[in-house]
């Protein structure tokens, strides 16, 4: 079965980046049928792959996200209802260390979806800090796709070592690593011009999957130097990122006016040239629309490569995500 579409939808709703896990801060109802309509107005486009976590909630961390998307594909009724994807990924909390925990958690993230779990993922590893617990939380999700309780299942936030190893381990159980999520943007090449992720995931049969494609924002041009900036943390980044990324933001801005587009479609294009699929987020139906758009066409290779060499040569990157594994 095919996993994955081209372009992800992810994240329903208001969001703020904080150590890889995205919350529906600032949620009311009335956002509902907002939502609604940016959930129908992708699976109409072709768009059929919904990315979120068990994590992802009103800041209680109780699955709120789940609860709204699964609600939202039992209302959808165009076409396309059939191919609709859900994939979500379970915490690596410190309370679940056993591989029935895992399986637990999947249950719950199901009974919040109102369905099972199409692509179940490890939303990080422990390797970095607690390397004895990553053990039976993989044990639990090659289970619940030995008891039939997912189609798929992947990774997040895994270098080339880690998924090696884990890829081994579930190959001895017969179990397919589908997929591979990490932080990958024009802004953030690590995971593939220095870990070398996308040649392992090619090696491996496993697609590649692009979270914060557009840099939490910094790639779409709506930000200048002079502000106005977001607030929080996100506008303290900002304010130190803009000035070393003088380069890329300027030919991004020239790629996207030679091709009619907008500096998003193009960065968003660049991640399914580079043969990744990216999930960017939208919490509005202008925000959807513009993420679609950077389907159906493709960026030349002189376009790719001026954007390349762009990048490579930017004073700032964007932060790794800590748990990113080698």
């Amino acid at each position: 079965m095919q996993i994955c579409q081209e372009l992800s939808l992810t994240r329903m709703g208001c969001g703020t980046w904080a150590w890889g896990n995205r919350l529906l801060w600032g949620y009311d109802e009335s956002m509902d049928d907002e939502l609604q309509a940016v959930f129908n107005l992708c699976v109409n486009n072709g768009v059929t792959l919904f990315d979120t976590g068990d994590s992802y909630g009103t800041g209680k961390l109780n699955g709120r996200s789940e609860s709204l998307l699964g609600r939202f594909s039992r209302e959808y009724l165009g076409s396309g209802k059939e191919n609709i994807c859900i994939a979500t990924k379970l915490a690596a909390y410190p309370w679940r260390w056993t591989r029935q925990s895992m399986v637990s958690a999947c249950k719950s993230s199901a009974k919040r979806l109102g369905k099972n779990v199409d692509l179940v993922q490890m939303h990080w590893s422990t390797a970095n800090y607690a390397p004895w617990q990553e053990g039976g939380l993989l044990d639990g999700l090659a289970d619940l796709y030995e008891q039939g309780l997912v189609k798929g299942v992947g990774l997040s936030n895994y270098g080339p070592k880690r998924l090696k190893r884990v890829h081994q381990r579930f190959s001895e159980r017969g179990i397919p690593i589908a997929t591979l999520q990490v932080q990958y943007s024009l802004l953030s090449t690590y995971p593939v011009t220095e870990l070398g992720l996308k040649d392992v995931c090619d090696q491996l049969g496993i697609k590649l999957i692009a979270y914060s494609p557009l840099a939490l924002g910094l790639l779409t041009g709506k930000y200048s130097e002079k502000g106005p900036f977001p607030k929080g943390i996100r506008g303290l980044l900002f304010r130190q990122m803009l000035p070393g990324i003088r380069p890329l933001l300027a030919s991004l801005r020239e790629v996207a006016k030679s091709r009619n587009k907008t500096m998003s479609q193009v960065s968003i294009n660049w991640c399914l040239c580079k043969g990744s699929i990216p999930i960017p987020g939208a919490k509005s139906v202008e925000q959807a629309k513009e993420n679609i758009g950077a389907l159906g066409w493709e960026l030349n290779s002189g376009e790719i490569a001026e954007l390349d060499q762009a990048a490579a040569s930017t004073d700032k990157k964007m932060v790794q995500n800590i748990f990113q594994t080698r």
